[in-house]
């Protein structure tokens, strides 16, 4: 078993949750600072990921600097141009988004490469057109803006949460791809990530956070709230792919139980979807297929 350092850092205690995976009732304590052998054993195969190695560091940090050169082009060829760049991140809890959007925006210039990452709306915004908010966040000319959760929380947490009724919900699948065919016709290049993982990889990072004196304010009652909902999740999120995934605006599915490969694939796309000045295909490289697809049909291989 892993046992992790304890912290001083004082986290309020839960009670051990009763969790069925893998056909078999299991009890999972994240007050525990041992790690269970059925979660260390599976947090990287978790879900049928297709590695079970993760990528090595050497030729992650090779492959990455090769990555982030190209950024830099892209986004010189945005401030040039006056092109647009937005990508939303979405996944379960821990999946990794945060981490993907720090590399790719570690050497843009910050003047303009923004991330977005909205807290819960104020009293105001819950009395505005829904997508409101969001729209304020948009790229002006020559901006690349990342969303850290977006519009797609009325897909998820909200109704998993019961934050929404059902009839919101529902009018925002009905909605939601008229208004980003609206984002796709003003000409901004538009991605929607979908970072996938496993539930084993999901629970060893919620215990990472829990005992790391550096990470555990990630640590939140949501967390603890939503690995009893593992299913719910999956429902809304099976439901919100088949809804919203369309030609022009598709969800790009990304299997990220090894944050190293997940981050490569995620700026890859972006790279080779935009038509900058100078573009190294060969730095780039080809996308891995067991990682990277599209839609409902690629989540469900």
């Amino acid at each position: 078993m892993k046992k992790a350092k304890q912290t001083a850092e004082a986290v309020p205690a839960t009670a051990p949750i009763k969790i069925k995976i893998g056909g078999k009732e299991r009890e999972f304590d994240i007050d525990n600072p041992v790690l269970p052998d059925w979660i260390e054993d599976n947090k990287l195969t978790a879900g049928g990921y297709p590695y079970d190695k993760k990528m090595k560091s050497e030729d992650y940090e090779k492959e990455l600097e090769r990555l982030q050169i190209e950024l830099v082009k892209a986004q010189a060829w945005l401030q040039t141009t006056g092109k647009r760049v937005m990508a939303l991140f979405e996944g379960r809890d821990a999946a990794g988004k945060g981490g993907t959007i720090f590399v790719l925006r570690q050497y843009m210039n910050p003047r303009t490469a923004r991330n977005v990452a909205l807290t819960k709306p104020t009293p105001t915004e819950a009395g505005q057109w829904y997508y409101q908010r969001y729209v304020d966040h948009f790229p002006t000319s020559g901006e690349f803006v990342t969303f850290d959760r977006s519009w797609y929380n009325r897909a998820g947490v909200e109704p998993v949460m019961g934050f929404c009724t059902p009839e919101q919900h529902e009018k925002f699948l009905d909605e939601t791809p008229h208004f980003e065919r609206m984002i796709c016709n003003e000409g901004i290049h538009f991605f929607k990530f979908w970072l996938n993982i496993g539930r084993e990889t999901q629970l060893e990072r919620f215990h990472d956070r829990r005992w790391s004196p550096l990470k555990n304010w990630k640590f939140s009652p949501m967390d603890i709230a939503g690995i009893s909902k593992w299913d719910d999740y999956t429902k809304a999120r099976d439901k919100m792919i088949e809804r919203t995934h369309k030609e022009f605006s598709p969800w790009i599915i990304v299997r990220a139980n090894d944050k190293r490969r997940a981050r490569l694939a995620v700026i890859q796309r972006i790279l080779l979807s935009l038509p900058y000045d100078g573009r190294d295909l060969d730095a780039i490289g080809k996308p891995d297929k067991k990682i990277i697809g599209e839609g409902p049909g690629f989540l469900k291989d």
